[in-house]
């Protein structure tokens, strides 16, 4: 895969994932307010999921869209090194789907396993 290719791939990915995080925030930021809304005891409200149980959903989401960006960040700067593409564990090419369904790949899919 080329430079330019993994390059827009990355782009891509990145939009996507600056976008998840957007809406987490607006989710937190709802949670918080329905929370400061809120004088019912949620932990034991029997309809439904409670605030804190919601907000550390939300919060797991954000963790990991967050590990993925400072991925995605991290390969640019493989593209940038042209390491792009080399499996860090044996130096073989990632294969071109791999890197279509994951851009951020560190690893060939036999050393992923």
């Amino acid at each position: 895969m080329d430079a330019v290719t993994a390059a827009r791939m990355l782009d891509d990915r990145e939009r996507e994932v600056e976008h998840r995080l957007r809406r987490l925030r607006e989710d937190d930021d709802s949670l918080r307010h329905d929370r400061a809304d809120s004088t019912a005891d949620d932990e034991h409200d029997p309809e439904g999921s409670t605030l804190s149980g919601e907000w550390a959903q939300v919060d797991a989401l954000r963790r990991g869209a967050e590990s993925e960006r400072a991925e995605i960040r991290a390969a640019r700067e493989r593209v940038a090194s042209g390491t792009f593409g080399v499996c860090e564990t044996c130096g073989c090419r990632i294969a071109d789907a791999r890197l279509e369904a994951r851009p951020f790949a560190r690893h060939c899919i036999a050393c992923a396993r």
